[in-house]
């Protein structure tokens, strides 16, 4: 029986446009033509795309589509923080690649001696290390800005901030006077900070009265940064994740041990010759722990 005459037909586009329109979920039917004779283009698809992506969205029965969490307690607080500084002091961030095979090689000597028997010993612990002696040797990394009087402040003791993500937002606990500790001891107050922060029983007062800050990007898989200044301090150390790499040593090129390290500063306090001075001091010593037995 011949047809009535109604059948539809399909509308007329080429199959590559087909394709586009059926991966981007358009319904070909919906489309005018713009093309010779009404036929379909891939502009007329990608249009068609942009519009549905537009229009409010049909929310199906039980569907959350947002969610709100309230800014307070530790975030609220971080906040705060982050864009004062961010907004008051005048930051500047260098970086420094250095090959830390031999710091790597004396973290794992380190794990073997009794002395660090109980405490699992990270790179980090020699970053911390290197960064205090960088400060006693250059005084005015470790300072803050008055502007009320108008001075800079100078502090000869360093109470060593360790930024730590946690479940409640980023707290910067820091270890009191930690120029004073041995190796193992700060290898001691490291691992009770990280303990203490996991657990979420940092105090008040542990996040008070900062003087210079580490933050180990590294441990989020990260090379580097441009990390914001702890409010009241004039530099922050950035410690990127450690990976192998094409490096050239002793003339040769070679697979080693290599990380990025980038130190941001207060321009205020700190000018480029002052902060890359500290910079290579750190460098200088990851790059050979046993420089931190002639600068200590």
């Amino acid at each position: 029986m011949a047809g009535n005459g109604l059948a539809e037909a399909r509308p007329a586009a080429k199959p590559p446009v087909r394709k586009l329109a059926k991966d981007l979920g358009v319904d070909l039917d919906l489309i005018i033509g713009t093309g010779l004779g009404g036929v379909i283009t891939r502009e007329d698809v990608e249009a068609a795309e942009h519009a549905l992506a537009a229009a409010p969205g049909v929310v199906a029965a039980g569907e959350v589509r947002e969610d709100r969490i309230a800014v307070k307690g530790v975030r609220k607080h971080t906040a705060a923080a982050v864009a004062a500084s961010a907004f008051t002091a005048p930051h500047v961030t260098e970086f420094l690649q250095v090959d830390v095979t031999a710091m790597m090689d004396a973290v794992q000597r380190l794990r073997t001696l009794p002395e660090f028997a109980d405490l699992r010993p990270s790179p980090l612990l020699l970053v911390a290390k290197a960064l205090l002696l960088a400060v006693a040797r250059h005084p005015m990394i470790n300072s803050s800005w008055d502007g009320d009087a108008q001075e800079i402040v100078v502090k000869h003791y360093v109470n060593l901030g360790i930024a730590a993500a946690t479940g409640r937002g980023l707290l910067v606990p820091n270890i009191k006077d930690a120029q004073t500790l041995s190796l193992p001891g700060l290898a001691a107050a490291l691992a009770g900070l990280a303990a203490t922060a996991r657990e979420g029983r940092t105090q008040p007062a542990d996040m008070t009265g900062g003087t210079i800050t580490i933050t180990n990007v590294g441990v989020f898989g990260v090379d580097a940064g441009t990390p914001i200044l702890t409010p009241g301090e004039a530099a922050i150390l950035a410690f990127g994740q450690v990976k192998e790499a094409p490096w050239v040593h002793e003339g040769e090129l070679a697979v080693r041990q290599v990380t990025t390290l980038s130190l941001s500063f207060d321009h205020r306090i700190v000018d480029g010759d002052l902060g890359s001075a500290v910079l290579r001091d750190v460098g200088a010593m990851l790059a050979d722990p046993v420089t931190m037995l002639a600068w200590g």
